[in-house]
C-alpha cells in the first residue's frame, strides 16, 4: 500500500488492460453490428483489424509508462 500512497507502484498500466478489453469488446460488437445492418465489408474489417489498432494504441501508452519507470531508475 505504501508503493501506491508514494506513487512507486503505478496503477495506470493495469487501467490501461481494463480499458483495452472494453474497447475490443465494443470494437467487436459494433463490427457485429455493421455487419447484420448490411455493411458486410466495413463489419469485418472492423471486427478484424479494429481490435489490432486498439491493441497498438494501448501498447503505446504502456510503453511510455515503461520509459517513465526505467528513466526513474
Amino acid at each position: 500500500m505504501l508503493e501506491f500512497l508514494t506513487f512507486k507502484k503505478m496503477v495506470t498500466p493495469i487501467i490501461i488492460q481494463v480499458i483495452f478489453w472494453i474497447l475490443v469488446a465494443v470494437v467487436v460488437i459494433g463490427g457485429l453490428i455493421s455487419l447484420f445492418s448490411g455493411s458486410i465489408i466495413p463489419g469485418l474489417v472492423s471486427i478484424f483489424v479494429g481490435p489490432i489498432i486498439v491493441r497498438i494504441y494501448c501498447e503505446l501508452m504502456i510503453v511510455a509508462f515503461k520509459i517513465e519507470a526505467n528513466t526513474r531508475k
